[in-house]
């Protein structure tokens, strides 16, 4: 096997005596889509939080494609090829489709503020490619057709597609998806799997992803971590943590199986 994409070792954060992540270990291999799932408040958006550097672990290490993340910003991150959504939608309502791509490009474009302001040359050739890049991705997402559009005023399915596009403008090689079928309808959770497929084949793209549609996570995932109050309870295949008794016992119930959740 090739050395994963991501190595996570003993992970920890505690609030108030609590420890919401607890020692996690998590290897995520590249080119795979990588599920975290687990009952509510079992650590799954905090564990999200401290590798993307929003929170800052009180004990572990995280390391993207073998150079460690530890101590670095979120900015630096993304720089360093790991892009996140969140589960609460984020985006410049007001904008437009494209401008919001657009910003996603933002860890990655050489000019600085002076040739911003004057608007010189290098800025507006820059520009121009940012822009060509942007109706790209929301092409290649579904939302070709959208780009002048206030993004406010998208359909919320299409919200959640541009959000994906603006953190693919970071052209991350692991992207980080929190909940991405949240609120969407039958028929837009069903869509959005051939997609996530797809830009893992053609991007070459690494994902991980925290979701309670089980369906849709056992539909997708190439392997599944469980997670329950802050410790990871098993890791497999989706059939292995279909079958796995601590999940059964843990996160579904007696007499059921993780495929049966919806």
């Amino acid at each position: 096997m090739s050395e994963p994409l991501l190595r996570v070792a003993g992970l920890t954060r505690t609030f108030r005596g609590l420890k919401a992540v607890d020692g996690v270990d998590l290897a995520v291999e590249p080119g795979t889509v990588h599920g975290l799932i687990g009952p509510n408040g079992a650590g799954k958006t905090t564990f999200f939080n401290l590798v993307s550097g929003v929170l800052v672990p009180d004990a572990g290490t995280v390391a993207l494609d073998g150079a460690p993340l530890d101590g670095l910003s979120t900015y630096r991150r993304t720089a360093r090829g790991l892009a996140r959504t969140f589960q609460n939608i984020r985006m410049f309502t007001d904008a437009s489709a494209l401008e919001n791509v657009m910003t996603g490009m933002h860890s990655r474009l050489a000019s600085g503020l002076p040739a911003i302001l004057g608007r010189l040359p290098g800025f507006r050739r820059e520009e121009r490619e940012a822009a060509a890049e942007a109706q790209a991705l929301l092409g290649l997402v579904g939302l070709g057709g959208a780009a002048a559009r206030r993004a406010g005023d998208l359909p919320y399915g299409d919200q959640r597609r541009l959000e994906i596009a603006r953190a693919l403008a970071a052209r991350p090689k692991l992207l980080l998806l929190d909940e991405p079928a949240a609120g969407m309808n039958p028929a837009e959770t069903a869509s959005l799997v051939p997609l996530l497929r797809r830009l893992v084949a053609e991007r070459r793209l690494t994902l991980l992803l925290v979701e309670h549609d089980m369906k849709f996570v056992m539909s997708l995932c190439d392997r599944i971590t469980v997670m329950n109050f802050g410790r990871r309870i098993a890791d497999g295949t989706p059939r292995e943590i279909r079958e796995h008794p601590a999940v059964i016992e843990a996160y579904l119930g007696h007499g059921r199986q993780a495929g049966e959740a919806a």
